[in-house]
């Protein structure tokens, strides 16, 4: 009796581990077929396992896990990327356009550290730091062998605390000492000037979180430079890689949006929940409807090219020059617990018309290439009918000549020298006052 009560106790405990057995693999079959993420997870696992634990050489743990993350982003398209914690720092100081500092340019000359150029209404400027200067130390640490990374990093920071310069001036004897207490420093992300009576220009390097009401206020200058009204306006994008969505928007904005009907700016398309959006005009008083010029070319990306997407599509501005990069992507930057940050792809740009950005760009209306303008021809070296062997005199009453101005300059002289070394900006000049030409005699 005992023995077979055994034996049936066996074979339940038998049935037992085959019903658990078949739960288990059931359960990894359906989990396989339902979340195969995980089982990719555990792959990464099991291949960051290994290669800690055997590599010929221990590998800094940190810097695996970020290369990892590098090799996936990596994967997915040329902007995605991870930004480790003093890169992301830099990218948010460089986007907002103010920082604790001195006010210094800086670049390598001769492998030292040089001053390019002193920013305008900042601590070194005041101080008289001037272009070339070589510095040799900041505060106690000479400057040989450091780069200009480090040296930033060096003469950045906080508003009221001090830093000494010692500087080496041409054939300066001495170190000169600049004791300069910091300040914050606030880079323009634009320069704005007159080309000619009439004619205003401004130039957006990058758009920044000001970049919006520098753009306004320049337009006040320009208007008050012009006596009240522009006869036209040249807005040079070139080379501009791009920079806040919302700030290009501003910009845009200044111009479109008197017609209730059609104020789309820019729309962006994601696959995620909430990664889709369509940026309109503001309704209101806009810039009167004089002509505008648009310069781009293959330096032109991202947001300088929804600008002038915009403009083109609403008919606003004629766009000049050679055809744009293409970045038609939207990266939105995800802060990381490592006080890093993921800069990730998550949508596409598109112009008001529908039309994608992306690896397309903006074409010009008028195709320009930037080449090295002729010199002007000397006085009496041009032929005219009247030159010619047996030509035939006029007939009919002859004009009265105007008289010449002496040395009369070229076209752009005095008012902006950089127009006969800028070909594309002289064409741009060149149609504006050809637009208004037309205008002024009725056509």
């Amino acid at each position: 009796m005992i023995k077979k009560h055994s034996k049936v106790l066996l074979l339940c405990f038998l049935a037992g581990i085959v019903i658990c057995l078949a739960v288990i693999l059931y359960g990894r079959r359906h989990s396989d077929g339902k979340h195969p993420d995980a089982a990719y997870l555990v792959l990464l696992r099991e291949a960051y396992s290994v290669v800690l634990k055997k590599h010929v050489e221990k590998p800094d743990s940190k810097k695996l896990v970020q290369s990892m993350v590098d090799g996936m982003l990596a994967r997915l398209d040329p902007h995605s990327a991870y930004l480790p914690p003093e890169p992301y720092h830099e990218m948010e100081v460089q986007m907002s356009g103010a920082f604790g500092g001195v006010g210094i340019e800086l670049g390598m000359k001769d492998g030292k550290l040089t001053v390019i150029a002193p920013i305008e209404e900042t601590p070194a400027f005041r101080a008289g730091i001037q272009p070339n200067d070589h510095i040799w130390k900041i505060d106690e640490t000479f400057t040989t062998g450091m780069n200009i990374s480090a040296a930033v990093k060096r003469m950045r920071g906080e508003k009221g605390t001090p830093v000494t310069l010692s500087i080496l001036r041409n054939d300066s004897p001495k170190p000169l000492t600049f004791s300069l207490v910091r300040d914050i420093i606030k880079i323009k992300s634009l320069k704005s000037r007159m080309l000619d009576t009439g004619y205003g220009f401004i130039r957006i390097s990058q758009f920044q979180e000001r970049t919006g009401s520098e753009f306004r206020q320049a337009l006040l200058d320009l208007h008050t430079a012009a006596g009240g009204e522009l006869k036209g306006l040249v807005i040079d994008l070139r080379y501009n890689p791009g920079g806040l969505l919302e700030s290009c928007v501003e910009v845009a904005n200044c111009f479109i949006g008197d017609n209730i009907n059609n104020t789309t700016i820019v729309s962006i398309k994601g696959r995620a929940p909430g990664s889709s959006r369509v940026f309109n005009a503001t309704l209101g008083s806009k810039e009167p409807h004089y002509p505008i010029v648009v310069l781009i070319n293959g330096g032109s990306a991202s947001a300088s090219e929804i600008v002038a997407g915009a403009l083109q599509d609403h008919k606003r501005a004629v766009i000049m020059g050679k055809q744009s990069f293409g970045k038609g992507s939207v990266q939105t930057i995800f802060p990381m617990r490592d006080k890093g940050a993921l800069k990730l792809t998550t949508a596409r740009y598109y112009t008001p018309s529908g039309r994608s950005i992306q690896a397309k760009g903006i074409i010009p209306d008028i195709d320009v290439p930037n080449i090295v303008p002729l010199p002007p021809k000397e006085k009496g070296m041009e032929i005219k009918e009247k030159d010619l062997e047996k030509s035939l005199a006029s007939d009919g009453k002859q004009e009265t000549p105007q008289p010449e101005a002496q040395n009369p300059p070229p076209a752009g002289t005095g008012k902006d020298a950089d127009l006969q070394k800028d070909y594309q900006l002289k064409r741009a000049l060149e149609l504006l006052q050809s637009l208004s030409m037309l205008k002024e005699k009725g056509f």
